[in-house]
């Protein structure tokens, strides 16, 4: 055999060996330790929403879930994903003219007029702040020609994302048959907001001014969400209500460098629902590095002899007792190896 295409051959062998037992060893780190007591991913935490779920944003991680993947509408949380589509395909001092289309949308506004002209970023406030439906046509109407081009986009993030439950009908969450998602895949759709430094300043201002047309005075947009004030830490998301979603929030919250998103669906005690979860998941976990990218964390035994070192290709993070328990489980691995 040629000594340069066997030496090739056993270079592969070896990295597929590396990410098998790397793989492995991560799928035995589990999902949340808590301090001194059982798993209680599921059910522990009593809520009166009809759906719930605690997230890590760096990881994605599920903390706490209730009837995660039940399907129900949304309502105004819609805006997070609107936000989402408007910071990927617009820029922020683009300029927008108003127009009759945008202006007197039903529900929810920050009282736009035909004529004025604002950026996308002062639209963006008016959205996320005062949820503004006017403001969401305006932004859709912006980027996508219509409200129903603007809602093709939306849906083409949700696939994009892999997101099978969840459907945009309109930009701004009003009623809609078959608008729709799952308390999981909006956490998953703030997650994925959250990466955008533009939407987290957005979303953890609590108050901003935007000027008004025709008028010897600004508009002031006070933040509807009130975790800014209520939660420490609190650093957003997004309300929302119709009668047919009832009281939904996506909150959100940093301590100790772990940034947590929580999602509850027809919640009528969305505030303190959302305060529970985040206290008790804050309480819980800690954000702990476990291994450092490039760190040797198991040895890999060849099938020809030896062992081989295998590194971590990325940081993981967890709690102080998974850590142990990843550990005991790299262990216990590469001993039936």
């Amino acid at each position: 055999m040629d000594g340069g295409r066997g030496e090739g051959i056993g270079m592969k062998r070896r990295k597929k060996a590396g990410a098998v037992v790397l793989a492995v060893m991560l799928a035995l780190m589990p999902a949340r330790v808590l301090g001194g007591g059982a798993d209680a991913v599921a059910g522990e935490i009593e809520v009166t929403a009809r759906a719930a779920v605690a997230m890590e944003a760096e990881t994605g991680r599920v903390l706490y879930e209730k009837n995660a993947d039940e399907v129900l509408p949304m309502a105004s949380t819609t805006k997070i994903m609107t936000a989402l589509v408007v910071l990927e395909n617009a820029e922020l001092d683009d300029r927008v003219e108003i127009d009759g289309r945008m202006a007197g949308i039903e529900g929810s506004s920050m009282n736009l007029d035909a004529g004025e002209e604002l950026t996308v970023e002062q639209l963006l406030y008016g959205l996320m702040l005062r949820s503004g439906n006017d403001a969401a046509v305006a932004l859709a109407i912006h980027v996508a020609g219509s409200v129903e081009g603007f809602a093709e986009k939306m849906n083409a993030k949700a696939a994009e994302m892999g997101l099978m439950h969840t459907h945009f009908c309109n930009p701004h969450g009003l009623p809609a048959q078959g608008h729709e998602t799952t308390a999981r895949e909006l956490a998953r759709i703030a997650a994925e907001a959250w990466k955008h430094e533009e939407f987290r300043r957005i979303v953890g201002t609590k108050s901003v001014t935007v000027p008004w047309k025709g008028r010897d005075y600004d508009r002031a947009m006070k933040n509807k969400n009130k975790l800014l004030t209520l939660l420490p830490g609190g650093n957003g998301i997004k309300t929302g209500y119709t009668k047919a979603a009832g009281r939904c929030l996506v909150g959100g919250a940093e301590r100790g460098g772990m940034q947590l998103i929580t999602v509850v669906l027809n919640a009528p005690d969305m505030w303190n629902d959302t305060i529970r979860i985040m206290e008790e998941e804050f309480a819980q976990v800690r954000k702990e590095q476990v291994v450092q990218a490039g760190e040797i964390c198991a040895s890999v035994p060849l099938a020809w002899g030896g062992e081989m070192p295998a590194a971590a290709a990325e940081s993981f993070f967890s709690s102080a007792q998974s850590s142990r328990q990843f550990s005991q489980a790299s262990r216990q691995f590469m001993a039936a190896a």
